[in-house]
C-alpha cells in the first residue's frame, strides 16, 4: 500500500488554495483533474510541479489536432512489419515487435504510480476525449493484435488540462474534477514573480505590474497578454537594464511600455493601445 499522497504546493509554483484543493480532491477520488484557464496561466507547469511535489514520475502527452485517442494506447506498426517480411527477418514471427505502446500504456504499466498529462486536450476531434473514456474510467483496455488486456498496476493521477477552445463532452466532464485557473490578481503576480526574479526591485515590479494591468483592462484586446509573457517581459527589461521610472510618463498618464512586443503580440491590439494613449494625451 502507498501511503496517501497529499499536494502543498512547491517552492517553484505559486499555488492558491483552492488549486491546491483541487489536486487533492482528484487524488482522493482517484478521478482525473480538469484544469481549464487562459493559456500562459501555468496549466502545464502545474502537472510538472505536482508530479515533483509528490516525488511521481510523470509522462507527457501534448496533443495536436491530428492526434487520435487511440495513439495513447499503442499503435500496430504493420508497414514495418511488411517491410521485414520482405527481408526475410525473422522478428515478423511475434506480432508483438510491432506493437508501439502509447503513453497511457506507459502509466498503466509503470512500476509506481505516475502523474499523466494529457495536455491541451481541446485541440483535438470532438470525438477524442469520449474515444477515451473507458479507457480512463475502467483503468484497461484490450489489444486486439495480441489479444491481451492491458490492466492499470496502479491508478495514475490523470491531468488534463483545457484552454477552452472548444467545448468538451458531457460524459467525458462528469468523470472528471474541474478546476479554472483564473488569472492571478496583482498580489498573486507579484508572489509569481519572486519566484523567478527574487532580487527584482520593488519599484520595478510596482511599475511593471501597474503597466501590465493597464494593458490587460484595455477592452477590445484581442489576445490580453498572459502571466508567462509578463515573466518574458521582465527578463527583457532586466536584460536591457531598463529602469521603472521608464515605464510611467512624467504625468503619470499611461504609455506604450518599451519592448511592448513581449506583450501584444499581433499588430490590432499594438494599433488599439497606441491609439488609446494618444486620446488620453490629447485629452489631458
Amino acid at each position: 500500500m502507498h501511503a496517501p499522497r497529499r499536494f502543498e504546493g512547491s517552492d517553484n509554483y505559486v499555488a492558491t488554495a483552492d488549486l491546491k484543493l483541487a489536486v487533492n480532491a482528484a487524488l482522493t477520488l482517484a478521478r482525473p483533474l480538469l484544469i481549464k484557464g487562459e493559456p500562459g496561466t501555468g496549466k502545464t507547469m502545474l502537472a510538472e510541479e505536482v508530479a515533483a511535489a509528490l516525488d511521481m514520475p510523470l509522462l507527457q502527452w501534448h496533443i495536436k489536432s491530428t492526434t487520435k485517442a487511440q495513439q495513447g494506447l499503442y499503435e500496430y506498426d504493420a508497414v514495418s512489419r511488411l517491410r521485414d517480411s520482405q527481408l526475410g527477418d525473422e522478428r515478423v514471427r511475434d506480432i508483438h515487435n510491432y506493437i508501439v505502446k502509447g503513453v497511457l500504456w506507459q502509466a498503466f504499466t509503470a512500476p509506481e504510480p505516475v502523474v499523466l498529462l494529457i495536455d491541451e486536450i481541446d485541440k483535438a476531434d470532438i470525438e477524442f476525449p469520449n474515444d477515451l473514456l473507458r479507457e480512463l474510467d475502467r483503468m484497461e483496455f484490450y489489444v486486439y493484435e495480441t489479444r491481451e488486456m492491458v490492466v492499470a498496476k496502479h491508478r495514475p493521477l490523470v491531468i488534463i488540462t483545457s484552454n477552452n477552445e472548444k467545448d468538451l463532452p458531457d460524459a467525458f466532464l462528469r468523470r472528471c474534477f474541474f478546476h479554472y485557473i483564473k488569472f492571478p490578481d496583482r498580489d498573486t503576480m507579484a508572489d509569481i514573480v519572486k519566484v523567478h526574479y527574487p532580487t527584482l526591485k520593488a519599484d520595478l515590479l510596482s511599475a511593471a505590474l501597474q503597466s501590465f494591468y493597464e494593458l490587460r483592462d484595455v477592452p477590445g484586446l484581442k489576445k490580453k497578454p498572459s502571466t508567462s509573457e509578463f515573466l518574458d517581459w521582465l527578463k527583457l527589461l532586466l536584460a536591457e537594464d531598463i529602469p521603472a521610472e521608464i515605464l510611467r510618463s512624467q504625468d503619470g498618464k499611461t504609455i506604450v511600455p518599451p519592448l511592448a512586443g513581449a506583450l501584444l503580440k499581433n499588430e490590432q491590439d499594438v494599433s488599439l493601445f497606441e491609439r488609446l494613449v494618444a486620446m488620453a494625451r490629447h485629452n489631458r
